[in-house]
C-alpha cells in the first residue's frame, strides 16, 4: 500500500502533488453506446399503483451519481480499514481526510471533469463534486432526467401515499460502466424515522407529580447507565462533535426548552442546510428533536451538528463527505428488501469512508421487531423477516431497544432532583416488546441480514453461527411505554416538560437508543483524545 505516500513533496519547496487513481474514461463520454444500471429501481414499485407520468417540468432538486471503486481499490480499502482497528498495524487509528480518501479510493480527477462536462451538456445545473470524489450531484427537471437516463418517471400510490420514481433502470453511456454505483434523486422515497410515541403520555411509566408514573430525562439515563462518574471527572463531551442527519427544519426554541427543563445550560446545535430547504414535517421534526436533545442531553457539553436536507441519507452523505464530526447518529432507515442493491451498496461505501475518517456511525435497528418492512402502525407481520439498513451494514453499530423490568425493586424516587431526574440506580432490562400492549408492532428491530455475511469480529456468547451479519450490536432503553423519553417539540414544553394542558411529550423506539449511545461514544472520544472509527471491533472483543 502507498498510503504513507499520499502526498509527495517534489524538489521545489512547497510544491506538493497528490497521487491520482488511474483514469477509467479515456475519451469524452459517448452516449451512443449504453448499458442498463441494474438495481436502481425501488422494489416497492412492484406492489404500487402506477398513476402515470409526472409533469415534465417537475423539479428534481438533487440527483446524485454515486461512483463505484475499482476492485483493487475496494480490496485495498478493506485492508486499510482493518489495519485502522488493529493495534499492531502501521495504520492503527491513522484517520484520513476526505481529500486523502479521494486520492486513494475516489475517482480520477480527470474522469470527474469528463462526467461534469457530460452533465453540463445535458443541461443540468447546480453541479457539485464531493470532496472525496465519490459522487456528483446536480439539479434538473423530470424531462431532463428522462431524456438523460432513458427512463420514464411516474407517480405511484404506495400505502395510501403518492410518490414519484423512475419506472425502469437508468440507461447510461457505456463509458460509465463500472464507474457508477447508483443514481439517487430520481424518486422521493425517503428513509423512515424510527422514533415512535405511545398512545397516551399517561400510559408511559421523571416521576410525575400528577400521575406518579415515570418518564426518562437525561439525568435518569446518566444514573441508570453509570455516566455520572464521568461527569465528576470532567468527561461531558466538551470539545467533541456529534452529527445528526435529518430531513425537516427544527425550532431552536424547542432544544432550548428541553435543556432548560432538564437542568442543562444552553447549548444550541449548529445547523447545516445541504441543498434545498425541506421545510417542516411534524414526524421528522420530532425525530430530529429527539436525536438532538438526547445526544446533547447525555454528552451535555458536546457540540451537536444538525445536517438538514430533503433526505436524511443525503444529510448523512454530506456529514461524511465534509467530515463534520467524529460521531454520526442516524435514526432513519428502510428494510433491506425495500432499498434495493444499488442503494445498499452506496450506503455501505459511504460508511466505509466514514470509518476511514475515524467516524463512528450509530444507527437505530427499527421498531417493528423482526419484521422491519412493515409500516408503522401495522398490527401483524405480513412482509416476512427483515432487518434495517443502515443498522445492518457492518461498518455501522446497530442499536436495539430494551425496557425496564423493576419487579419488586425500588428504583425510582417519589420526587425529582434539580435536573428533573428520579432514577436511583441501574434498573434490570428485558428486550423491548410492547406489541401485545399496544396492539401494533412495537418492539426492538433485529435479526439476520440477507445481504451482509458475518463480519470476522462478530463472535462471542449469544452470537448465532449463521454466517450472516446479525443486529443489533447493543441495546439500551427504548420503550415509549415503560419508560418513555421526554422531549420538547413543536412548542410542546411550556411549563418545564409540560404542555399547556399539563400533558407530557413522550417518545421512544430505537431512535432513542442511537443518540444515547452516540453520546457515550462522544464521551469516549473525549476521554481518549482520539476518534474511534468502527467501534464494533472493540465492542465484540470487550464482550468476549
Amino acid at each position: 500500500m502507498r498510503l504513507a505516500a499520499f502526498l509527495v513533496s517534489l524538489a521545489s519547496p512547497g510544491l506538493i502533488f497528490a497521487f491520482q487513481p488511474p483514469s477509467r474514461i479515456h475519451a469524452n463520454i459517448d452516449a451512443t453506446h449504453t448499458f442498463s444500471l441494474a438495481g436502481n429501481t425501488r422494489p416497492v414499485l412492484a406492489r404500487a399503483q402506477d398513476q402515470g407520468a409526472v409533469d415534465p417540468a417537475l423539479a428534481l432538486p438533487r440527483i446524485t451519481l454515486h461512483l463505484a471503486m475499482t476492485a483493487s481499490q475496494k480490496a485495498e480499502l478493506l485492508q486499510f480499514v482493518a489495519g485502522q482497528q488493529t493495534p499492531a498495524s502501521p495504520h492503527w487509528h491513522q484517520w484520513l481526510t476526505p481529500e486523502q480518501y479521494a486520492d486513494q479510493f475516489g475517482a480520477n480527477a480527470a474522469d470527474i471533469q469528463k462526467i461534469v462536462a457530460w452533465l453540463q451538456g445535458l443541461g443540468f445545473s447546480n453541479i457539485e463534486v464531493a470532496r472525496s470524489r465519490t459522487w456528483i450531484s446536480f439539479s434538473g427537471t423530470a424531462a431532463q432526467a428522462e431524456s438523460a437516463f432513458q427512463t420514464p418517471i411516474h407517480r405511484y400510490l404506495v400505502n395510501g401515499q403518492t410518490h414519484y420514481a423512475n419506472a425502469t433502470a437508468p440507461i447510461l453511456p457505456k463509458d460509465l460502466d463500472g464507474m457508477v454505483e447508483s443514481i439517487r434523486g430520481l424518486h422521493d422515497f425517503h428513509p423512515r424515522p424510527r422514533g415512535i410515541k405511545p398512545g397516551s403520555a399517561i400510559k408511559a411509566h421523571f416521576t410525575s407529580s400528577i400521575s406518579g408514573n415515570h418518564f426518562l430525562v437525561p439525568d435518569d439515563w446518566a444514573t441508570i447507565y453509570d455516566v455520572k462518574p464521568l461527569y465528576a471527572n470532567g468527561i461531558d463531551g466538551t470539545g467533541i462533535k456529534i452529527a445528526i442527519p435529518g430531513q425537516s427544519d427544527i425550532a431552536l426554541s424547542d432544544i432550548e426548552a428541553f435543556r432548560s427543563a432538564a437542568g442543562l445550560s444552553k447549548n444550541d446545535p449548529q445547523v447545516i442546510l445541504s441543498g434545498p430547504d425541506p421545510g417542516t414535517s411534524s414526524g421528522d421534526e420530532s425525530e430530529s428533536d429527539l436525536d438532538i436533545e438526547w445526544a446533547g442531553g447525555i454528552a451535555k457539553n458536546a457540540t451537536i451538528v444538525f445536517v438538514n436536507s430533503m433526505d436524511a441519507f443525503g444529510s448523512a452523505t454530506y456529514a461524511v463527505d465534509n467530515n463534520v464530526a467524529p460521531v454520526l447518529s442516524i435514526t432513519y432507515g428502510n428494510c433491506e428488501q425495500d432499498l434495493g442493491t444499488a442503494e445498499i451498496n452506496t450506503l455501505t461505501s459511504l460508511f466505509l469512508q466514514a470509518n476511514t475518517q475515524g467516524m463512528t456511525v450509530l444507527a437505530a435497528s427499527g421498531d417493528q421487531g423482526a419484521a422491519d418492512c412493515e409500516n408503522s402502525g401495522a398490527t401483524t407481520a405480513s412482509q416476512g423477516l427483515a432487518v434495517d439498513v443502515p443498522a445492518a451494514i457492518p461498518y455501522v453499530t446497530g442499536l436495539g431497544g430494551t425496557e425496564f423490568s423493576e419487579g419488586s425493586g425500588t428504583y425510582w424516587s417519589s420526587t425529582n432532583d434539580a435536573n428533573s431526574g428520579s432514577a436511583l440506580s441501574y434498573i434490570p432490562e428485558i428486550a423491548w416488546n410492547d406489541t401485545s400492549e399496544d396492539d401494533e408492532l412495537s418492539a426492538t428491530g433485529g435479526g439476520k441480514s440477507t445481504v451482509f455475511t458475518k463480519p470476522t469480529w462478530q463472535t462471542g456468547n449469544g452470537v448465532p453461527y449463521d454466517g450472516a451479519r446479525d443486529v443489533p450490536d447493543l441495546a439500551f432503553a427504548a420503550s415509549p411505554d415503560h419508560d418513555g423519553f421526554l422531549i420538547c417539540s413543536a412548542g410542546s414544553c411550556v411549563n418545564g416538560f409540560r404542555m399547556t394542558n399539563e400533558d407530557l411529550n413522550v417518545i421512544g423506539g430505537t431512535s432513542a437508543s442511537a443518540p444515547s449511545f452516540a453520546a457515550v461514544v462522544a464521551l469516549l472520544n473525549q476521554q481518549t483524545g482520539d476518534r474511534q472509527g468502527n467501534i464494533n471491533v472493540a465492542l465484540y472483543a470487550l464482550a468476549s
